[in-house]
Parts: structure tokens; C-alpha cells; sequence
């Protein structure tokens, strides 16, 4: 008897500076607001890679809660 198995696929890590880029990326186009809480970026990204995010923002020691302006930092402006 053999059995076929579907082969795993190959875990994606998210770095924090693609996950900040990406909230950037998001927050310039006017999708979400930095007031916003984090966890609304889970509306951005693929369902089977967001369990990736989440865990990549926790070992940086962010929470789901925390404001997206935490994530990004400050904005800079080109006029100043």
C-alpha cells in the first residue's frame, strides 16, 4: 500500500521590514489609517500567510492591538 502526500509547501518568513514596508505601502494609498490597529492588516494579506506576520510581530515584540504608527514609526516629510 502507498499513500500520496501533497508535499509541504516552503514556510515564508516575513522579516519586520517587509511587514513595515507593506503597512506603508498601505497607509501612502489610503487603505488603512495609522490609528488603525495592526490586526487590520490581516485584511491585506493572504490568510496562509498571515499566521507568518503575526508570529514575525510578536518575536519584535508587537502586539495585534498596537497602532500601525507603531509599526511604521514616524512619518517623514518631503517639505520640511
Amino acid at each position: 500500500m502507498s499513500v500520496n502526500t501533497v508535499p509541504s509547501t516552503p514556510s515564508i518568513r516575513y522579516s519586520i521590514d517587509v511587514i513595515q514596508d507593506e503597512a506603508r505601502r498601505l497607509v501612502d494609498k489610503g487603505f488603512v489609517s495609522r490609528q488603525q490597529p495592526i490586526y487590520v492588516l490581516c485584511q491585506y494579506i493572504p490568510a496562509r500567510e498571515w499566521l507568518c506576520v503575526e508570529c514575525e510581530l510578536e518575536q519584535c515584540e508587537f502586539l495585534l492591538r498596537d497602532r500601525i504608527a507603531d509599526l511604521i514609526g514616524s512619518q517623514k516629510w518631503e517639505n520640511d
